[in-house]
């Protein structure tokens, strides 16, 4: 049985005197897509000048490259209300493409060789060059072509006036914020624990284009001519295949505290590296990356979630962290759902604010390095070979069956679904578990098996992913905004181009001298 921090604490924010308090959950996603021509391949053309200037767009932008879009929606109280706004997000968008797709799935087909990867290009300031180059760190680092898989992040923040409860139940006399930061950072550490549910349950990236490999080694299978996948695999997106830094295995950079989180990454931007340094910073003129340091900036650090804070502009995200702590949480494990049109689904956020709220209110134990190297094992085994018949995951050293260990987690977090529904109304968070629930001893229900059978079915991953990509842009093509909503995606590009305009204008300090006062201990 999982242990709780205070049953109390479970019991107290389950009476709907209580419960009101989590009404003020914020949530948000961030949906990375890319565009792609007719034929399926990675689209060469600029970013289009109707979604926006995308420096400046609150919600319409590029994530790496030119042709990656990154749609964001604004956080909201309302739990149905992200998932509106990036279908309106979609539909507009999808009407501005011309004849270019959304692409369907999170790993990417013919994207061509790195070169033929433009790098996203935010203009001439020094923000912009600032951004540009950090990217072409990136492709120099780990190559231009991983960073061309999607997926979709959820951030999550519990509201104000549920703090200062949940510190008198636990009597906590620690300054408020602190108490924040220290059970925020709690809920991190449980979701490193637990967190391999999610591509268990949402995994949808079993299979790739033989393409994507660029000719190195894999141990994936032959599932058909051209595509390559893992027979039980549920996330190869969250693989050695995916975005993933070896470099940073050895850093210090560790959950247990703010303090520890932040430090470690204060060490590892100031940290030389001797590799990057003979990749060198600049040839002449030209900045090839930001610095030869172990990570350029804070955000090159992966981690299934990270800790948020919103600072002042231009600060750096450890010292706003370090100075105002923890605002929100950013869970970064979903796959995009290549059967929908705009690759969530509504159950997810169901599911991952139960879990959440699971993680928070249970024990948290600082995480020792042989735990996180369990930790690491079982995300590996659950996003390689998740749907595996007997597959068991580490606990304390013991193997224990992953539906056993699945199971216990959804008993444990039914409390929390049936304390949203009192929070909300009706029974949605209850009857989403019970239905994703039938996916643990039923894994031909999971998005991954699903996604294995259709691509069988088209002959090739590409085959499946682009009848995907043509079916929802033309589907969103075809459904008319509102109005309202259309006038003001409009206003919004009118505005983030003017703005755009206006720091192209701006006479700036020398680019070297920006990026020093970046950097500087100060933040200054």
């Amino acid at each position: 049985m999982l242990k709780f921090t205070c049953c109390n604490q479970v019991r107290q924010f389950s009476e709907p005197a209580q419960a009101h308090l989590l009404r003020g959950i914020q949530r948000g996603y961030e949906r990375e897509c890319l565009r792609v021509d007719r034929v399926g391949q990675l689209a060469r053309t600029p970013h289009p000048a109707a979604l926006g200037a995308k420096l400046t767009h609150p919600w319409i932008t590029t994530d790496y490259a030119e042709a990656l879009l990154e749609f964001i929606t604004p956080p909201s109280t309302d739990p149905a209300y992200p998932l509106a706004f990036l279908k309106d997000i979609h539909r507009f968008s999808a009407q501005q493409l011309g004849g270019e797709f959304l692409w369907a799935g999170s790993m990417p087909c013919k994207i061509g060789e790195d070169a033929d990867i433009a790098i996203a290009n935010y203009g001439p300031s020094n923000a912009a060059r600032f951004k540009e180059v950090y990217r072409e760190g990136l492709g120099l680092r780990y190559g231009r072509a991983m960073q061309t898989i999607a997926g979709a992040h959820y951030n999550w923040s519990l509201p104000e006036a549920f703090w200062p409860v949940l510190q008198d139940c636990c009597q906590s006399k620690e300054p408020l914020q602190d108490f924040i930061s220290r059970r925020y950072f709690g809920l991190i550490r449980n979701f490193l624990r637990f967190g391999w549910l999610i591509p268990y349950l949402f995994g949808a990236s079993p299979a790739l284009c033989k393409s994507f490999l660029q000719g190195h080694p894999s141990d994936l299978t032959e599932l058909s001519p051209g595509t390559l996948y893992g027979p039980y695999a549920t996330s190869l997106r969250m693989s050695d295949l995916g975005y993933q830094n070896h470099a940073q295995d050895k850093l210090a950079i560790g959950f247990n505290s703010l303090t520890e989180y932040t430090q470690g990454l204060e060490a590892a931007i100031r940290t030389h590296d001797p590799y990057y340094a003979e990749m060198g910073v600049r040839d002449g003129e030209r900045w090839k990356q930001l610095s030869d340091c172990v990570l350029q900036l804070e955000a090159e650090f992966y981690a299934p979630m990270r800790p948020k804070r919103i600072g002042a502009k231009g600060e750096r995200p450890a010292l706003a962290l370090q100075t105002y702590g923890v605002q929100y949480v950013e869970m970064r494990l979903f796959d995009l759902n290549p059967f929908v049109d705009i690759g969530v689904t509504p159950e997810q956020s169901l599911f991952a604010d139960a879990l959440l709220l699971m993680c928070l209110f249970r024990d948290s134990p600082p995480i020792t390095s042989r735990e996180q190297g369990e930790n690491d094992e079982n995300k590996h085994r659950v996003v390689t070979r998740g749907r595996q018949p007997g597959l068991h995951l580490l606990v304390h050293n013991r193997e224990q069956p992953l539906q056993t260990l699945a199971h216990e987690l959804f008993d444990e977090m039914l409390p929390f679904a049936a304390m949203l529904d009192t929070t909300y109304g009706g029974q949605q968070y209850t009857v989403a578990l019970q239905r994703l629930r039938q996916r643990i001893d039923q894994p031909e229900l999971t998005p991954s098996a699903q996604v294995v059978e259709a691509t069988r079915q088209h002959g090739s991953y590409f085959n499946f992913a682009v009848e995907m990509s043509r079916t929802h842009t033309q589907n969103l093509q075809s459904t008319p905004l509102p109005k309202e909503v259309e006038a003001r995606f409009r206003a919004s590009v009118q505005t983030s181009l003017v703005e755009q305009a206006a720091m192209d204008a701006l006479t700036e300090m020398p680019f070297e001298d920006f990026v020093a006062a970046y950097f500087a201990p100060t933040g200054s």
